[in-house]
């Protein structure tokens, strides 16, 4: 579960880093695409602060796992014993 959350940050985090750079390019500015550049860096602000969010859920989860796991070795070991 942890990596797919690994993944999922780093795929938002390119797109915020892509919405950011579409603020500083004339992209913005074409005829048909939405010009507002402090919207574009609204949206990879958020996208960013999201992928952070996601990332720390994904190390939270992978901590729980290897401790989960841990514990059930020594479960295993002291009933060896």
């Amino acid at each position: 579960m942890g990596r797919n959350l690994y993944i999922l940050a780093a795929t938002l985090a390119i797109f915020s880093l892509v919405s950011c750079g579409l603020a500083y390019t004339n992209i913005a500015q074409q005829p048909g695409s939405p010009g507002d550049a402090s919207l574009w860096r609204t949206t990879g602000l958020a996208l960013f602060v999201l992928a952070l969010l996601i990332a720390l859920a994904g190390i939270l989860s992978s901590l729980f796992e290897q401790a989960e796991r841990r514990t059930d070795e020594d479960r295993r070991r002291r009933r060896e014993r």
